[in-house]
């Protein structure tokens, strides 16, 4: 006998012959689901984002030693030495631009470099006059 769900509470019968109300099922099956996305989202397990290093903590490709160059990603003795000798870089591009580096180098270390510019040598001393 079917009876409407609006006025009587049908009960529910689970394998294993329990029985459970309606009216307690729906919030046990809303507890389960949350339960069960929250273990299989992937934004439970995700790492936090890797904050992106200033200009402080970046390498200089101008003034940097070989050893430093050689501690990035893709860089070894080769390059380290290419780069040294392709000094001074007006950006960190010219890298590839200049065919220093390839492409696929770069973008493993682009976000570890930087070139700075050097200061210009301020004149302090007057104009001599005759």
């Amino acid at each position: 006998m079917i009876r409407d769900a609006d006025t009587h509470v049908l009960p529910l019968r689970f394998q294993g012959g329990m029985m459970i109300s309606r009216m307690k099922a729906i919030p046990l099956l809303l507890l389960a689901a949350l339960a069960l996305s929250a273990v299989t989202s992937p934004r439970s397990f995700a790492a936090p984002a890797p904050q992106a290093m200033t200009a402080a903590e970046k390498l200089d490709i101008n003034t940097a030693t070989t050893d430093q160059l050689k501690a990035l990603p893709g860089i070894g003795d080769a390059y380290s030495a290419k780069i040294i000798a392709g000094r001074p870089y007006r950006t960190k591009l010219d890298l590839v631009h200049k065919k220093i580096i390839p492409q696929a180098t770069y973008d493993k270390i682009k976000d570890q470099i930087i070139a700075h510019q050097p200061k210009a040598a301020s004149s302090t001393t007057a104009p001599q006059t005759k």
